[in-house]
């Protein structure tokens, strides 16, 4: 069982599943489009094309998803006004605002479990990207590397989160932090909460499908040395 480990931590990040129109939603975990989006990009797998590799889109969405929420950060409203928009007819142009809404200063463990080949190549992927990654908009760079050094996991995708220290112990994340008792976690289950994350062709045709989720708590795992500097 193979299962790749991510961090997607940065000073702004969003994962919309429900925007319409001028209001520009987020989750409050990594959306799974988000999270395969990025994989695209860092393969350089074009939005349009079906297949990349032999691997199809199919093959991409029957990767299972879960995330731990590290940091929570906080959820925050940005007001926008995008100014000579076309209109319908073409006999003009308009002005439309929007209300964007984005998670600030979260980080989140985030890992895919399935095929270990399209896991290799992704993983080997994150360390050279193709194209730039980014945090559910384009705009949003990661804060710091999304590729983790002890990334792969032969475990599950469950076993995985549950275990890996907890990402502010890291040196990237500078200031020590002091450590909540327990993390959530999101973790895909067919009796689960819907959420239409799943992409059921390619990118650019914006069609996605129903997954389900559930939560549960975990205790915070911490790095042995520092476990050990706490503890004198």
């Amino acid at each position: 069982m193979a299962t790749l480990l991510m961090c997607l931590a940065g000073p702004m990040q969003s994962w919309g599943t429900r925007s319409r129109f001028s209001d520009r939603d987020t989750e409050r975990f990594p959306s799974k489009s988000g999270v395969l989006g990025l994989a695209c990009a860092a393969l350089g797998w074009q939005r349009d094309a079906a297949a990349f590799e032999g691997w199809t889109m199919a093959d991409l969405a029957a990767l299972a998803l879960g995330a731990r929420e590290d940091l929570p950060g906080r959820l925050a409203t940005d007001y926008h006004v995008t100014q000579d928009v076309p209109t319908a007819d073409g006999s003009g142009s308009r002005t439309i605002p929007s209300q964007r809404h984005y998670l600030a200063d979260a980080a989140f463990l985030v890992g895919l479990e399935g095929d270990p080949a399209l896991l290799e190549r992704i993983g080997s992927a994150l360390a050279r990207p193709v194209w730039p990654l980014c945090l559910g908009r384009k705009s949003f760079a990661p804060g710091v590397p999304v590729r983790l050094a002890d990334g792969w996991r032969d475990e599950s995708l469950a076993q995985a989160l549950a275990t890996h220290p907890w990402l502010p112990d890291g040196p990237l994340f500078g200031a020590r932090r002091q450590p909540p008792d327990q993390l959530w976690l999101e973790l895909e289950d067919p009796a689960g909460q819907p959420r239409q994350d799943v992409p059921l062709g390619p990118f650019g045709q914006r069609r996605f499908g129903v997954r389900r989720v559930r939560y549960e708590p975990v205790a915070t795992p911490r790095r042995k040395e520092v476990t050990a500097c706490a503890s004198t």
